[in-house]
């Protein structure tokens, strides 16, 4: 694996994550704890996955998710009587590193990272997410850890799941997802080359259209392609229901790992599909799902 914390995104924030890696290895005990939805397992198993390669004893919890947490609430963090916690908050508002108060656990959080890009250099901000910070911190942990490099391919979905990529580009995004294919993380395809992508991910997709276009696919040259694809993305620009940055990634960027035939955005919507309604379901839910997660790097 490259190293993450030499990538753009995290240049503002690679101190913070030696430092935090430094404090996990002089803990005696460490607790985990995440909300019971898809992002905090996601973040939560990055962690997992290091504590079990480097043999870090550990604890984790599942909380409540937020959407069972009243509007006006937010989880608190509960202190263990031994050991560092390690609080997992995908969701709260973004903080940059110098606004980060001190706290008596290590607080994993979204932050304002700056990139610079193009000829010029010109400055984009954006937000990078708690399961991109864990799985840098994991690498940090135990660079060449089985188990870790088994849930590399996921650590850019933690951004996939955040809204910056409804609304427009997202420079984070792109560069941690380019970042983990030059290394080898997952191979980048079109959508007819993934087997057995998920259903409904696009909105006025003709599946038909698409078994069709399947099935000629090797035989036809890059202009061909480029061509029919186009024509088989070109009705569903009219649903604004899925921004173009999403049906740009879900059309010529497919995520594939190893010998899966679903590709890795397929394998988070088929998740968030799945997922229980009920906070006690939930917490089940994810705890069974983290176990298999980190088994099989597979989310289905």
């Amino acid at each position: 694996m490259n190293d993450l914390l030499l990538t753009l995104p995290f240049t503002d924030v690679k101190k913070r994550i030696i430092h935090l890696s430094n404090h996990i290895k002089d803990a005696e005990m460490v607790h985990i704890h995440a909300p019971a939805d898809l992002s905090g397992l996601l973040a939560l198993s990055m962690l997992e996955s290091a504590f079990l390669d480097t043999g870090i004893k550990y604890r984790r919890r599942f909380l409540e998710s937020e959407q069972h947490v009243p509007r006006d609430e937010r989880l608190k963090p509960q202190l263990p009587k031994d050991g560092l916690l390690i609080f997992i908050s995908p969701f709260e508002d973004t903080w940059t590193v110098e606004e980060l108060p001190k706290t008596e656990y290590i607080h994993i959080t979204p932050l304002s990272v700056s990139v610079r890009l193009g000829s010029n250099q010109s400055e984009r901000r954006g937000a990078l997410d708690v399961v991109a910070q864990c799985a840098a911190l994991a690498a940090q942990l135990v660079p060449n850890g089985q188990r870790v490099r088994l849930l590399r391919p996921f650590a850019a979905t933690g951004l996939w799941l955040r809204e910056a990529l409804d609304t427009t580009f997202d420079p984070i995004h792109t560069a941690v997802r380019d970042h983990l294919r030059e290394e080898g993380s997952f191979r980048m395809v079109p959508l007819p080359e993934v087997p057995s992508p998920a259903s409904g991910m696009i909105p006025g997709l003709s599946e038909r259209m698409l078994a069709r276009l399947q099935k000629g696919w090797l035989k036809m040259d890059i202009e061909s392609r480029t061509a029919a694809l186009s024509e088989l993305i070109l009705p569903t620009l009219t649903h604004s229901s899925l921004s173009t940055p999403r049906l740009e990634e879900l059309a010529w960027h497919r995520l594939m790992v190893g010998t899966s035939d679903v590709d890795v955005m397929s394998q988070i919507f088929l998740a968030e599909k799945a997922w229980p309604e009920d906070s006690k379901s939930a917490k089940i839910h994810a705890s069974k799902l983290a176990d298999s997660f980190l088994k099989t790097g597979l989310l289905l």
